[in-house]
């Protein structure tokens, strides 16, 4: 079952109402389906009007929807012979960040991305897609053996930030993030990444600094989140939607900035609503990008990731 949003109230209303109807035919003799049918059609028209027209902050509360896919969804439903691969060979095992080797349409590929779970247990697990400096070492193992065979690499961006715990401080959370955002740009591979929930602050850059970078059409990223932005700007987080407006989180802004190079777009209502179509786009998206950078030596990689990443706030 669907949880909705706060602004899709007047759906959930009319979806419970279709429900009751619903309810009401089975097991009697009452023939009330074109008044269903009609419902159902001012339901879907309702949705499509309501998903055409959100708000910066109203994607932002789409990009942490509960039943979004996470990590885990893509490698069931875009990847296969998935091989994880786990440990940073220094200090242990970091949940959530996942990676391994796996096939992407046939091709061999190394990902890695990060994991927020799906209920209280695995969210708890994964510590809700806020990963630890061990976790950021083990993107850097992964990226250096996928250099080392030749392997591109592809990675899922889903986080609200990295921990700011004291225990990941004084583990060196700060330069393992640095390390991971460096290893990115010195890969001697293609590398794509893709946006699929929250790309938040350095937490998300330390695995998204690549050749080419997507965003799902409802993901949003940057460097705060707006609540945090909020509360340092106005001293209360009151102002979230305010602060989610004005720092251009959406993939549409960040298109138009050059942050990002293309969206991927999502089924109707959002990619919780579709997982499996939502994950065959974006395999499609992944394997397009992939394919164009295929037969580029070493340093035409390196040169055009760059390049990519210097053009940056300079339009």
């Amino acid at each position: 079952m669907t949880s909705f949003l706060d602004f899709e109230k007047p759906i959930a209303e009319l979806e419970a109402r279709i429900a009751e109807l619903r309810a009401t035919a089975d097991g009697s003799d009452l023939d009330i389906g074109a008044e269903i049918a009609k419902l159902e059609k001012k339901s879907a028209a309702m949705l499509t009007g309501t998903y055409a027209k959100l708000s910066p902050w109203q994607k932002t509360q789409v990009a942490r929807h509960p039943q979004r896919p996470h990590f885990v969804d893509y490698i069931r439903l875009a990847f296969t012979d998935f091989v994880p691969l786990g440990g940073d060979r220094l200090y242990g095992e970091d949940a959530a960040i996942i990676g391994g080797l796996a096939k992407l349409d046939g091709r061999k590929v190394m990902v890695i991305g990060h994991e927020k779970g799906h209920d209280t247990a695995s969210r708890i697990k994964h510590n809700f897609g806020m990963a630890k400096p061990e976790g950021y070492r083990k993107a850097i193992r992964l990226m250096e053996m996928a250099s080392k065979f030749g392997l591109p690499v592809v990675t899922l961006v889903d986080t609200a930030g990295a921990f700011p715990g004291v225990e990941a401080e004084e583990r060196g959370q700060a330069e393992a993030i640095a390390r991971s955002t460096e290893a990115c740009l010195g890969l001697q591979v293609p590398m794509v990444a893709a946006i699929v929930g929250e790309g938040g602050s350095g937490g998300a850059v330390a695995i998204a600094s690549a050749n080419k970078v997507l965003m799902l059409e409802h993901s949003v990223y940057s460097v705060i989140s707006p609540e945090g932005a909020s509360s340092i700007l106005w001293r209360t987080p009151d102002k979230a939607a305010d602060a989610a407006t004005a720092m251009k989180v959406t993939a549409q802004d960040l298109l138009d900035l050059a942050v990002i190079d293309s969206i991927v777009p999502e089924p109707v209502g959002g990619a919780h609503r579709d997982p499996a179509g939502t994950a065959r786009v974006l395999a499609e998206a992944l394997g397009r990008e992939l394919a164009a950078l295929d037969g580029k030596d070493t340093a035409e990689i390196l040169r055009q990731r760059e390049e990519r990443f210097l053009r940056i706030g300079s339009l």
